[in-house]
């Protein structure tokens, strides 16, 4: 007797119905038309799960054309506002009488409670890594690919980065496509391999140490698959620290902004810094979206609760750890949820974008109460090319600033300070309506009476 399977999008997804089918052969595949519904949505959305999805299918029809298998379409194409469309492929086995196949726990053991015919099929352990790794050599921070250029990849060490041509040949899109396909399949059934993000036209992936992200139109031009990896783990004695600010990391600084340009070596660094901690017998958590850090199996990774870093935060402050890794602030509301965190008492590190390590600081203006800064962030750490550049440290006063004379105008401010020396550089204080950044260098320097005033005029969304 031929035997009849019903799938559901996980063993499409994750290509095990493919792996099935071929090794059986002579059975029946019988695929809901509420589930090619669902693919077609989703593809037409831009995600590439229901391209994947679609792609399977096609493979699918072409074994029932060579007469291997058959392959036939059941039942309506809506999707039920009262049902979820896993109970609606459940319904669809019973009433199909076919075997449900299934790569999803939860799924199989309702269906089995059900009294449904039920295969729980589990991926078999990777075989072999990806085509898209196949262009990361030792040295290869970064892959750019995309549909007739040749394949580009970033090679060096932060600050000392040198892009080469990764391939002879410019890729063909259909070389592309099989490439997300197999990306995505991997992500399905890859313990180790996690969707972080699946937007209209855009998919990233976290696959062990590999951050893909993936476009496609109407998002970008054109198909294009990004893989970025770090390309040294590092640890924080690897760093020339002086002893001082070993000291400070160790002891009081629980406010720290590690701040630089993009591929300076900031995650590297905060990378070093989480498993400094672990070593120092702290509860180490870390806040991304993507999950992209590398660091050992005792510091849990979380990302985003659904969808949302505010809620991740109500977890972790129920979780209490001794430090979180916040990768990275961008949005004033990851500002406001790393001065929550820190306010409620838990050490903070964020990761900032920044070309000086007075804008780490200049970011703060505006979406917290100036005189509150210090209390939130009590180390700025400047990254430049993986190495420290600068490293100031904040504190509070009240004080005439420097240039002027009246002792009327005494008023609160925010020193920063060189932290080796201990000399303060900028003071940030309020003049009227407007937030001043004035640079006590450059004051030194000219000799002037007043000093040179900068505003704050942003306003932050």
């Amino acid at each position: 007797m031929v035997k009849r399977y019903l799938p559901d999008e996980t063993v499409l997804l994750n290509g095990m119905l493919k792996r099935r089918v071929e090794e059986e052969g002579d059975c029946e595949v019988v695929v809901p038309n509420l589930l090619l519904a669902h693919l077609e949505a989703q593809a037409r959305e831009g995600k590439d799960s229901g391209l994947v999805g679609l792609a399977e299918l096609s493979h699918l029809k072409k074994l029932s054309e060579e007469g291997r298998i058959k392959l036939s379409f059941w039942g309506e194409r809506e999707l039920r506002e009262e049902g979820s469309l896993s109970r609606l492929l459940r319904e669809a086995a019973g009433e199909s009488d076919s075997v449900l196949l299934t790569s999803d726990q939860v799924t199989a053991e309702l269906a089995r409670i059900e009294g449904l015919r039920v295969e729980l099929l589990s991926p078999p352990p990777e075989e072999r890594k990806p085509r898209l790794l196949e262009y990361f050599g030792p040295d290869t921070m970064s892959v750019h690919l995309k549909a007739k250029v040749r394949p580009l990849a970033k090679v060096g060490r932060p600050g000392k980065l040198r892009v080469q041509y990764a391939g002879e040949h410019p890729l063909s899109e259909r070389e592309l496509r099989e490439m997300v396909h197999e990306i995505v399949e991997l992500a399905k059934r890859d313990p180790e391999c996690f969707v972080e993000i699946e937007r209209k036209g855009a998919t990233v992936i976290q696959y062990r140490e590999y951050r893909i992200a993936i476009a496609r139109p109407p998002f970008s031009d054109g198909l294009e698959i990004t893989a970025v990896r770090p390309v040294a783990k590092v640890r924080l004695e690897d760093y020339r620290l002086s002893n001082k600010l070993k000291e400070r990391l160790k002891g009081s600084a629980e406010g720290i902004l590690i701040a630089g340009p993009p591929g300076a070596g900031k995650s590297t660094f905060a990378q070093a810094l989480a498993e400094f901690y672990r070593s120092s017998h702290k509860i180490v958590k870390t806040m991304e979206s993507p999950r992209d850090l590398q660091v050992g199996d005792e510091i849990t990774q979380y990302t985003s609760l659904e969808g949302d870093m505010e809620k991740t935060a109500d977890i972790l402050l129920l979780v209490r750890p001794d430090y979180t890794i916040y990768d990275e602030l961008r949005k004033t509301s990851d500002f406001q949820i790393f001065t929550d965190m820190r306010l409620a008492g838990v050490g903070m590190v964020g990761v900032v974008h920044s070309t000086r390590a007075i804008d780490a600081v200049q970011r703060l203006i505006g979406r917290v109460e100036l005189g509150m800064i210090p209390m939130i962030v009590d180390t700025v750490i400047f990254i430049k090319e993986g190495e420290i550049s600068q490293v100031y440290s904040l504190r509070s006063s009240i004080k005439v600033p420097s240039g002027m004379r009246d002792e009327d105008l005494a008023r609160p401010l925010v020193e920063v300070l060189d932290f080796e020396t201990g000399e303060p550089v900028y003071e940030i204080y309020t003049f009227g309506e407007q937030v001043v950044v004035s640079d006590l260098r450059e004051l030194r320097q000219q000799g002037r009476e007043a000093p040179p005033f900068r505003y704050s005029r942003r306003r932050w969304r």
